[in-house]
């Protein structure tokens, strides 16, 4: 896969059988990065900052639930297929089928330019799936960048969401107000606060997370993978943040890389 601005990411929304264009541009040093980090914290907008710096693909686990759901049944794989259905019934998708939609696009985590993988994996057993693929492909991750946040501040982002009940524009009480309160800016449809982004709604959805993230953090730490990011300020302070810290690891890397030559 190539640059993001190019690379039309068929292989991963659409399954083994489709092919990026155009083909993929072999970089001498490829990141190799997985995401962390609590809902609101920002994953989505660093991931697309780090895609057009980085020469990297943004292979976002969301996005190739959206497409498997939006595409009907023609091209789907067996795993696209079980994964809508889950989602059809409004289950989670189970860890077995997450990990057989990932196993399948092995040409995308094989790629030269590198990937920057958001949403996955997110427990232990798909972290472990992860390792074992890529220690066999003979790959292996460069970083897992781990963003953090207080829990105040992601309700306070989370909490003050407003989404546009037609055209599903997000707009922000504070950071992003629309021109007329509650009244979409796009299409001048009525703005609400979805469930999900009620303070009650995101006490739980946080603590959900640390449930399933905390082992994670610490499987990644103990492989001196981890690196934790503070997720405050604005998103091109924490992109720079992001950056600094990865610029540091890699001239630790490749100053190990010659010791050992």
């Amino acid at each position: 896969m190539s640059s993001p601005q190019n690379n039309d990411r068929a292989v991963w929304l659409h399954g083994p059988a489709q092919h990026c264009s155009p083909p993929p541009r072999a970089l001498p040093y490829p990141w190799r990065l997985v995401l962390l980090g609590p809902p609101g914290v920002g994953k989505g907008t660093q991931a697309a900052f780090l895609t057009q710096e980085l020469g990297a693909c943004h292979l976002s686990t969301g996005d190739v639930f959206r497409a498997a759901k939006n595409s009907g049944h023609h091209g789907q794989s067996p795993a696209m297929t079980a994964a809508v259905a889950f989602m059809n019934r409004g289950d989670l998708v189970p860890d077995e089928i997450v990990w057989e939609m990932i196993r399948e696009r092995i040409g995308c985590l094989r790629c030269g330019g590198g990937f920057v993988l958001d949403g996955f994996p997110r427990t232990l057993a798909q972290a472990d799936s992860l390792r074992k693929l890529m220690e066999k492909e003979k790959l292996q991750l460069d970083a897992v960048l781990n963003f953090t946040l207080p829990e105040a501040e992601v309700v306070a982002r989370l909490s003050g969401r407003r989404t546009c009940e037609k055209c599903k524009a997000i707009f922000h009480v504070v950071s992003q107000p629309p021109r007329h309160k509650d009244v979409c800016d796009k299409c001048g449809s009525n703005l609400y606060q979805r469930e999900d982004d009620r303070p009650e709604s995101i006490a739980v959805r946080l603590k959900a997370y640390d449930h399933s993230t905390s082992p994670l953090i610490e499987f990644y730490k103990h492989r001196g993978l981890l690196v934790t990011v503070t997720a405050s300020g604005s998103p091109q302070e924490i992109f720079q943040r992001t950056l600094s810290a990865l610029q540091g690891r890699r001239k630790t890397q490749l100053a190990a890389h010659k010791i050992r030559a």
